[in-house]
């Protein structure tokens, strides 16, 4: 399956959509093919930007879809008038959905349990078919080890195949790399999906969201964790891709 791809930042996005993206990921499950998979934001293409070793690990995904609205204007702007969000707390049921239907089993690694146990709930009510082989909320300190092998072990043991991956930016990209080729699952890293799925964070409504601006929406719910995000990464984002289509232009 063909598809297009543009570097923003130096940092890969392919201009998926919600089916291709669940075609991707089942096929890989079905035929053993276990990469990971990374949902794009503002955020990650900055962290991608600041540190190389993290962008060889985004741009080592088999799948970089532009979760955030700002990326989907950076694929057009860059030549891809079709592009489309692919957003991971949407991306997330409705991949849950499409493996209820094939019975393909799947599994959550991430965020308390409390979120966990609460987005597992609302899933299974919407999906009564959905194999769910493994979850759990690992604790928040550095893990030794024999607990990372314990985990690899429990999930390959489960039977998942589809893995979904909510630790937050930059850690669970890091967390897929490091486990590419031991964990027997594609894996997703699909950041906040966990809580928004949960309920026990609030999305910003869909209009915000169309004018890219969740992340004015998410600052005011969360201003102390998510400042340093939002007012130092997104100035500087508009900035350094201005002068990436600057000089893109120069080069043509």
């Amino acid at each position: 399956m063909s598809l297009q791809s543009r570097y923003v930042l130096g940092m890969r996005v392919d201009a998926t959509s919600y089916s291709d993206a669940c075609e991707r990921v089942l096929s890989w499950a079905g035929e053993e093919e276990f990469g990971y998979v990374c949902v794009s934001t503002v955020h990650m293409a900055m962290e991608a930007y600041d540190d190389p070793d993290y962008r060889r690990i985004v741009n080592g995904a088999s799948l970089v879809t532009p979760d955030g609205v700002p990326l989907v204007w950076a694929l057009r702007l860059l030549g891809v008038p079709h592009a489309t969000r692919v957003y991971g707390p949407e991306l997330t049921p409705v991949l849950c959905r499409r493996a209820a239907a094939e019975g393909v089993p799947v599994g959550f690694y991430g965020g308390s349990q409390e979120a966990l146990d609460a987005m597992i709930r609302n899933l299974r009510a919407r999906n009564p078919e959905l194999q769910i082989a493994y979850s759990y909320s690992p604790p928040f300190r550095s893990l030794g080890q024999r607990e990372r092998d314990q985990i690899v072990h429990a999930i390959n043991a489960s039977g998942a195949r589809v893995l979904f991956v909510g630790l937050g930016c930059p850690k669970q990209e890091r967390w897929m790399a490091e486990h590419q080729g031991r964990v027997r699952a594609v894996m997703l890293g699909v950041g906040a999906a966990f809580d928004f799925l949960a309920g026990s964070k609030k999305q910003a409504p869909a209009w915000l969201q169309r004018a890219g601006l969740e992340w004015a929406f998410r600052l005011t719910t969360e201003p102390r964790r998510l400042w340093r995000r939002y007012l130092y990464h997104n100035p500087r984002f508009v900035a350094l891709f201005a002068a990436q289509l600057a000089s893109s232009g120069l080069d043509d």
